[in-house]
């Protein structure tokens, strides 16, 4: 099998040699480790298509992977896999300005997808902290969110089309620049989020959307978690819904970052125990700096807000998104942590914070709470940093017991265990256990229909 893969995609992006495919087999945070008969970089959809058929032919268990910049080890293979990347699959078919669209295949960089964009005085406005390396084909198998959700939405509400190879082999082209299309079930939205458990994505065309030309960013310190709700409310009203960026930064998270940043100063000198990172954009090149200063002025003399910072350059803005992407890196170095992606409805936030915090101090004494993220769209990491002075790794032993209380109280409040992550390894036997039964037959249904033998992905999403 593996001379027929080589002689599809040529001897040197077939690779076999332990050293070769180790970075294939970890994942970002290290907690999954796995193993690999091989890995194979196809650089054409057509090539895509050869290789998953000789895969299935020879009953191998395949497993797609872009960037591996997943954090739920969706993309670890094991049991001698055949790996196979989307890297060299890195073009951008077309680009249509009038339609507002381009299509691009699934190993482009984010980050490379978001500058084509600017060049044509567009905008793409999936955004992460990992842009610069994860590709978008695994964006849309996760169905990735990031800092921009509240405005433009997840990955899922990016794409108009999806180009995709089957796990026998076939290529369902379903490429289209349509934003209207009643001709029965949509495809596309079974193979976003499906983590490649149902195919492998090749390309897709995306939305684009007008180029912001005023982008004003605040940094508000608040007296409580219920006030970020208040002024998020008031900054929606007042600015005519035009909030990008609503982000919600705890205390101990900017701790972290003066303590372990690389020249990092506090934006504002007086203490608080909550603070908003809120950004406002426009297509109109002026007026925003009036309706932030309003916002702000407003939100003071209301008691929602008891200090806040106006970036006053790009510069400045930038530094204070740094502050807030570089939360999971910082939080680190202050000792071993467990990671929660977590979602609520927008109302309930601060039901969750006040009673997760108050069931994790009870779990685990002396825990210092991180929570943290994307409270205009309910999305929080409800991340936990070890106790001072305490084991690393038995703490890390606890990280089924401390998510499975979180994530009984996500489901207590009407929310979701699982918001932008993913699924992959880390979740799997939670999506069992609070999933609906029916939910778990319904895809474990279409898993049987569309990858009979299991060799996709097999493991990952749904057993």
């Amino acid at each position: 099998m593996i001379d027929t893969l080589k002689s599809i995609v040529g001897s040197a992006h077939c690779l076999t040699a332990p050293h070769d495919i180790a970075p294939y087999l970890i994942e970002e945070r290290g907690k999954y480790h796995g193993s690999a008969l091989c890995v194979v970089k196809p650089a054409s959809t057509e090539q895509l298509s050869q290789v998953v058929r000789t895969c299935w032919e020879n009953g191998a268990i395949m497993v797609p992977q872009g960037g591996n910049t997943g954090l739920c080890g969706g993309g670890v293979p094991h049991n001698n896999a055949v790996v196979i990347s989307t890297a060299r699959l890195n073009r951008i078919r077309a680009f249509d300005p009038l339609n507002r669209s381009m299509t691009v295949e699934a190993g482009c960089i984010l980050a490379t997808l978001q500058q084509a964009a600017d060049e044509a005085d567009l905008l793409f406005p999936l955004s992460l902290g990992a842009q610069g390396s994860c590709q978008i084909g695994g964006n849309l198998s996760t169905n990735a969110g990031g800092l921009n959700v509240l405005r433009y939405g997840t990955a899922r509400d990016l794409t108009l089309g999806l180009e995709l190879v089957l796990p026998d082999g076939q290529i369902w082209n379903g490429l289209s620049g349509l934003r209207k299309d009643n001709t029965g079930y949509d495809l596309k939205h079974l193979f976003i989020g499906a983590e490649g458990t149902l195919g492998i994505i090749t390309a897709a065309t995306l939305k684009l959307f007008p180029k912001p030309r005023s982008v004003e960013t605040a940094f508000i310190a608040l007296p409580g978690v219920d006030q970020a709700l208040s002024l998020l409310a008031l900054a929606q009203k007042t600015s005519g819904d035009q909030v990008s960026g609503c982000e919600l930064i705890p205390r101990i998270a900017l701790d972290y970052w003066l303590e372990y940043g690389i020249g990092a100063i506090d934006p504002i000198q007086n203490s608080s125990p909550w603070y908003l990172l809120l950004e406002l954009e426009s297509p109109q090149a002026s007026g925003m700096t009036a309706i932030m200063e309003q916002i702000l002025a407003d939100a003071l003399e209301l008691g929602w807000a008891t200090d806040a910072v106006l970036a006053a350059s790009d510069a400045q803005r930038q530094t204070l998104w740094r502050l807030r992407e570089d939360i999971p890196a910082l939080q680190k170095r202050a000792g071993a942590s467990i990671k929660n992606d977590i979602a609520v409805p927008v109302s309930a936030v601060p039901d969750l914070i006040r009673r997760g915090t108050a069931a994790m101090q009870t779990l685990l004494p002396g825990v210092r709470v991180v929570a943290f993220g994307h409270v205009g769209d309910g999305n929080i990491h409800f991340n936990l940093s070890q106790p001072v002075g305490t084991d690393g790794s038995e703490f890390l032993a606890r990280w089924d017991e401390a998510c499975g209380l979180i994530n009984d109280l996500v489901v207590e409040l009407g929310g979701s265990f699982s918001a932008e992550h993913g699924i992959g390894q880390l979740k799997v036997d939670e999506m069992i256990r609070l999933k609906p039964a029916l939910d778990i037959d319904l895809m474990r249904r279409i898993k049987a229909a569309l990858d009979p033998k299991s060799l996709m992905n097999p493991g990952k999403v749904v057993r």
